[in-house]
Formats: C-alpha cells, sequence, structure tokens
C-alpha cells in the first residue's frame, strides 16, 4: 500500500513539474532591457488585462475568500467582514469596515498598475489608516498595535534603515 501511494505521488509530482516549466523562449523579448522598458515589455509578455480598480471588490470574493466565506483581513484578525455590505466608507474603529490597500504605495512604483491584485488586498480600513505609506518591517518599539498584536506600527529594527515601518503579522 505504502509502495503504491509513493508510486502515485512520484508521477503526480513529475506531471506536476513537466506542466510547471516556462515555455522555452518565452521571455526571449525582455533580455538586456531594464527599467521602463523591461516593465513595458513584460506586460506585453504578460498579456495582462486591467480589470479596474471598482472590479477588486468583486474579484476578491474569490482571491481573498477565508474558509468560513468572510473577508481575509491582511492587517487584523478581529475583523469579520462580509463580501459587499463592509466595504470602507466611514471608520472609527478597527473592525468597522475593510478597503483596498495597495501593499507597495502607489507613490513608490509610478505605473499604471493602480488595480494589481496582488498588489492590492483587501485590508481593515482603520489599521490601513494607520499604516499610512510607511514601508513593511520588523518592529522593536511599537506606537501603534492592533487588536491580539496582528499588526504593528513603529521603529523599525534591521539594520541599515532608521524610521518608522508598518509590521503586519507572519500569518
Amino acid at each position: 500500500m505504502k509502495k503504491s501511494i509513493l508510486t502515485a505521488w512520484i508521477l503526480c509530482s513529475a506531471v506536476v513539474v513537466v506542466c510547471a516549466e516556462i515555455p522555452q523562449g518565452y521571455y526571449n523579448d525582455a533580455i538586456g532591457k531594464s527599467g521602463k522598458t523591461l516593465q513595458t515589455t513584460l506586460a506585453k509578455i504578460i498579456n495582462h488585462s486591467d480589470p479596474g480598480y471598482d472590479a477588486l471588490w468583486s474579484i476578491y470574493e474569490s482571491t481573498d475568500r477565508r474558509d468560513d466565506g468572510k473577508v481575509w483581513d491582511m492587517y487584523s484578525n478581529s475583523s469579520n467582514f462580509t463580501f459587499g455590505s463592509d466595504q470602507c466608507g466611514n471608520y472609527g474603529g478597527e473592525g468597522d469596515c475593510y478597503n483596498r490597500e495597495h501593499s507597495i504605495p502607489k507613490s513608490w512604483r509610478g505605473g499604471t498598475k493602480y488595480s494589481d491584485v496582488h498588489i492590492v488586498v483587501p485590508t481593515d480600513g482603520y489599521v490601513n489608516n494607520r499604516r499610512s505609506n510607511y514601508p513593511f518591517g520588523e518592529v522593536g518599539s511599537s506606537s501603534y498595535v492592533s487588536d491580539n498584536s496582528f499588526s504593528k506600527l513603529g521603529t523599525c529594527v534591521t539594520s541599515g534603515y532608521s524610521g518608522t515601518v508598518f509590521e503586519p503579522n507572519d500569518e
């Protein structure tokens, strides 16, 4: 029995490896390019279509759904947001509503990736406001801690950088 399970696992793994390979020559047009030219070339290769910023709300229903059907929140574990009805407008504290957070602040990167679902994620509106546009980092001394110490804002402990950073939970 164990031998047949092992054999099946090996065969499935081999199929996954073969199917997951990048097609030969796929990135050839990007070789030797850098900066904006590289970014433009990769966008053409990938052929990504921008769904639009407003479409993210419905996309999150399949990309950021917890097992219980609620919104997976990157910054808070005390939230219990329902898709559609708990989108942010106004908030007074953690758990009031969720919004769309650019994990890489728009002001840092330029370009048109305003609605890229890979970097724009659902987060608690209040905690996101506390994050502001601070970089991610490991916090030593906290000036703000979210419920259950899930996320923190404070002084960076990483050598080579001094300043305020935001630390989401490792989860």
